[in-house]
């Protein structure tokens, strides 16, 4: 427990008896003093605008940054009591600061004075005075912490009595919602509370009400079918614990989304102080606020493009088509507000932010309301994604220790696509964690814009041509090896600095890509000639290189936009120097990457997807003609791919925050390595991938590099 929060908890057990024994005048002060306080804390941060009704006051309390469209009602706690307009300003101010949205406060009339119904009237006056100014009931939260937390779910079975539209969700700090005090921790937790006992609890009670059954004044004896999504606070030493526990479970079993949060060693209301050891309770409160009041949204719904249709159609029961982007920090990631930064990232690419959904002729992607929660990475990339999770989303966001990674099922979008997203994604995290403003520039998105149209179209569908070209390729050499038997998946990564690559290559008369090409063309050669003894049966040693089209055709697509040439040899003509197998990659990459030829092949690919008969096939048959084809040539005619995202920029305010970035292409279904390259930094980072025990193309490649006065450093999760 933080030094901080120790003190805070012996505070309250020093002034707990002296409360018990106060007048309601005296507890009322006392009350209202700590609301002052609280609002004094962020009076350079809001602006206060009171608001009278007829018997109660209310008050606008407006953040200088807004980045929620909508309004938190909240309704204050004291036991229907105590607490008046500045003791709700307090609480009120924070809240509107810690979630960037506007604050409606509601000073309720008080018991004895006025004794049910006139607060539950009061909250419903204010309810519907947000509905007159113009907020949808859709934009509406609702927030309450003790009695006031009561009070919102009472509001909600009054709102149902009335037919009335019900609020987007309700936020409850320690809720009282059952004033008979019938759970079991009333008597558990008598003495490790250290602010409430249920003496208090049954004055209160007397003050407010005689029918303390009554739904309307104890929501948990309600009927609560149809209420809006809860995120329930509470203290794990709280006399009244299974207040929001029991709560929790009714309206799960009522079919109500519920998320409990039970916080060992905290006090009734512990939220309202803000303690530096749970700053996460607000972040939990933003991921909740980002959900409620953007899941009714109208989400977008699209057709695959058409480098992504072969990909569902492709998939074995233990294999999808998977690639990996991730960054490594200087800090340790923090789970909450990776979970928060998600949320508001995933507005943005309503084209990445999707599950496969199958149709009658094609599958398409429709996109999904939240982001999925993030996750704890495991001990190997690219774990299988089972197609069931990639119709509820597809793709993933992990965290380990100092790493944030994104893995995408590659019918949603290419490296391109991924690292835009990333980058945005790190942008809001690091812009939330350090305070730090973060430019929407080297390929970071505003998370708060809407999506342009350009970036959601299909571009082969916008650039195909007249012209095509064959498919026929001849069959590559395929590596081998010992499978392993759990799935799990090697990941070496091999280290250099970029500068000193980049002068080979020049040396060469080749791009830093080609240069890799042909060394690692070079490498297999090397174990295929181990292997294979006979001269006449070695098979030509290809490597897949995709080509981001978006360089030869202008496009802002985030979707996917890549086409591919295979450079290689034929071991059958000879021994191969590697300036001649450095030639050969260069010339024959000097030929393919233009703007005809890559149109030709993106002409041929459209062709074929617009072609009546396969227009009208149903999907089934497509997808086994699909996966026939993909079987006779997506794999045959290379043995891996290469995939150069090339050197990786940020901007200043980020770069600082930001130590290493790593891409790793998902391992093929039948080939077993695959390599995903980029740089950032003065460090050029090769990841290899592979599903068979044995390391001899990782080990081959290196050493050659070794070989050439290149400095190495190498890095594996083998076992």
């Amino acid at each position: 427990m933080d030094l901080s929060t120790r003190l805070i908890r012996a505070q309250l057990e020093l002034i707990k008896p002296f409360l018990d024994d106060a007048s309601i005048e005296s507890a009322r002060k006392w009350q209202d003093r700590i609301g002052k306080l609280i609002e004094a804390r962020h009076r350079a941060e809001i602006k206060v605008l009171d608001h009278s009704f007829q018997g109660f006051d209310g008050a606008w309390i407006t953040p200088k940054v807004i980045e929620k469209k909508g309004v938190i009602l909240y309704l204050h706690g004291g036991g229907y009591v105590c607490g008046d307009l500045n003791y709700a300003k307090g609480f009120g101010s924070t809240l509107a600061v810690k979630t960037s949205m506007k604050v409606f406060c509601a000073a309720y009339r008080l018991a004895p004075e006025n004794k049910y119904p006139a607060p539950l009237e009061d909250a419903l006056t204010a309810y519907e005075f947000l509905l007159e100014e113009g907020h949808s009931s859709k934009e509406i939260v609702l927030c309450g912490e003790s009695a006031g937390g009561g009070l919102i779910y009472a509001l909600c079975l009054r709102l149902k009595e009335l037919g009335r539209p019900l609020p987007a969700g309700l936020i409850a700090i320690s809720p009282w919602t059952d004033m008979t005090h019938s759970g079991e921790s009333y008597e558990k937790n008598k003495a490790s509370d250290p602010s409430m006992t249920v003496e208090k609890l049954e004055f209160f009670a007397s003050c407010y009400t005689e029918d303390r059954k009554n739904p309307l004044v104890s929501p948990l004896w309600g009927e609560l079918s149809k209420m809006p999504p809860s995120l329930i606070f509470v203290g794990g030493d709280e006399v009244m614990l299974d207040d929001s526990v029991r709560l929790h479970h009714k309206l799960q079993e009522s079919g109500c989304k519920s998320k409990l949060i039970v916080t060992p060693h905290m006090w009734h209301g512990y939220v309202l102080f803000d303690l530096k050891e749970n700053k996460g309770d607000f972040n939990k409160i933003n991921v909740f606020l980002e959900r409620v009041l953007h899941e009714k949204r109208k989400l977008h719904w699209m057709r695959l493009d058409n480098a992504a249709k072969i990909y569902p159609a492709a998939k074995r029961r233990n294999w999808n088509n998977v690639f990996r982007l991730s960054m490594t920090l200087r800090d340790k990631v923090d789970e909450d507000i990776l979970q928060l930064a998600l949320e508001i990232t995933i507005r943005r690419f309503p084209s990445i932010a999707v599950r496969l959904r199958r149709g009658v002729f094609w599958y398409y992607l429709e996109q999904i309301p939240h982001g999925p929660e993030v996750m704890r990475d495991k001990s190997y990339p690219l774990s299988r994604m089972p197609f069931d999770d990639i119709r509820k989303c597809a793709f993933r966001v992990l965290y380990y220790e100092n790493r944030i990674a994104v893995e995408f099922f590659h019918a949603l979008t290419d490296g391109n696509g991924g690292m835009i997203f990333l980058k945005s994604l790190v942008a809001e995290y690091i812009s939330r964690k350090y305070n730090e403003e973060v430019p929407n520039t080297h390929g970071i998105l505003d998370r708060y814009e809407s999506p342009k149209e350009e970036e959601l179209e299909d571009s082969f569908l916008k650039y195909y041509g007249k012209a095509t070209m064959s498919r026929k390729e001849a069959t590559a050499y395929r590596l081998t090896g010992t499978p392993e038997d759990d799935g799990f998946l090697n990941n070496i990564t091999c280290m250099f600095k970029v500068q000193e690559v980049l002068a080979q290559a020049k040396a060469y008369g080749a791009t830093l890509t080609e240069f890799i090409a042909a060394v690692m063309i070079m490498s297999i050669m090397e174990l295929q000639k181990k292997k294979i003894l006979s001269p006449k049966r070695l098979k030509p040693v290809k490597v897949l290189i995709p080509v981001n089209l978006r360089k030869l055709f202008k496009s802002e697509t985030l979707r996917n936009f890549v086409l591919y040439v295979t450079p290689g040899i034929n071991p059958k003509m000879g021994s191969y120097t590697l300036e001649e197998i450095i030639k050969a990659v260069h010339h024959q990459m000097g030929v393919e990457l233009n703007d005809k030829h890559m149109r030709a092949r993106m002409t041929t690919n459209v062709k074929s997807e617009k072609a009546v008969i396969l227009k009208v096939m149903p999907l089934f048959v497509k997808n086994f003609a699909m996966k026939l084809v993909y079987n006779v040539v997506g794999e045959k005619k290379s043995c891996l791919s290469i995939s150069n995202l090339g050197a990786v920029a940020l901007p200043e305010e980020m770069s600082g925050y930001v130590e290493r970035m790593d891409f790793i292409l998902g391992v093929q279904a039948t080939n077993p390595y695959n390599c995903g390259v980029l740089s950032y930094g003065d460090i050029l980072y090769i990841n290899f991938i592979r599903s068979i025990k044995e390391p001899e193309l990782e080990a081959t490649f290196c050493r050659r590099m070794k070989d050439l006065g290149l400095w190495i450093k190498v890095e594996s999760n083998q076992r």
